[in-house]
């Protein structure tokens, strides 16, 4: 690792550190674990990423201020283990139940509220590898606001999905509502973050840039593996499975032609 003229650490162990999806890392871990029988480990699990996450960041960034994301993860994780710990079992049975939901609802309240305030949370990694007098142009402002918005509604509607699973199908576990929309979501705002910055870096240059062909290639690849999933775990609606799986396979080749 060394260090930037301007202070910045780099190396790759400090570029992993300063991309915002690393410091939603646990949140992303516990709502696709947590789950009936589950909490403790979801809990735990989370609760050792984060503490290794701020580790390593006190460690590559040496006297860099707390970041709202990590100060949400502390808290968040550490106040459920305790409460855990501490909890009957019908306060237990609870939070198997609606603890992904609400660790989901709280990380899209972060968001939109970081945002209201004017301090989108990812603002705080991306100045962490952007030099400091491109911090308040417009182009890094907006993108930053963009991309915290984007993760805001990923953990919404992994929050919506898990609701109607646990309140409407009374099925905690359930493929769709628990797994398959939730990933789907967090896999489109991965794609965004990373290419919605290229865009922006094309359009300042004056070229076109990637376009939405680029965007959705990889979530037409994840079809093939969603009705994979579907015809092994969902065999009632196999023919839904051998669908999503032709429509990945045809629209990947449709989108790669494109991009």
């Amino acid at each position: 690792m060394r260090t930037e003229a301007n202070g910045t650490a780099t190396g790759p162990v400090a570029r992993f550190l300063e991309n915002p999806v690393v410091g939603m890392a646990p949140w992303i871990v516990f709502s696709l674990l947590a789950g009936p029988g589950r909490f403790e480990i979801a809990v735990g699990i989370a609760l050792g990423i984060t503490v290794a996450l701020v580790v390593a960041g006190r460690v590559v960034h040496r006297g860099s201020s707390w970041k709202l994301l990590e100060l949400a993860d502390v808290v968040f994780f550490a106040a459920l283990a305790v409460i855990g710990a501490l909890a009957d079992d019908g306060t237990l049975r609870w939070l198997e139940t609606y603890a992904g939901e609400v660790a989901s609802l709280t990380l899209t309240a972060i968001a939109f509220g970081s945002m209201a305030f004017r301090m989108p949370f990812t603002l705080q990694y991306a100045r962490e590898r952007t030099d400091p007098s491109l911090w308040h142009s417009p182009a890094f402002l907006r993108t930053n606001y963009m991309i915290t918005g984007v993760w805001g509604l990923a953990f919404l509607v992994s929050a919506l999905a898990g609701g109607f699973g646990d309140l409407v199908l009374h099925e905690p576990d359930n493929i769709w509502t628990a797994w398959i929309v939730p990933v789907l979501a967090i896999v489109a705002a991965l794609r965004f973050t990373a290419w919605y910055p290229d865009v922006v870096r094309a359009r300042a240059r004056g070229e076109p840039g990637p376009g939405p062909a680029s965007l959705l290639l990889p979530l037409a690849g994840l079809l093939v593996p969603v009705g994979i999933a579907v015809l092994v775990f969902d065999g009632g609606v196999w023919w839904l499975g051998v669908a999503l799986i032709v429509a990945g396979v045809l629209l990947t080749k449709a989108l790669q032609a494109r991009a």
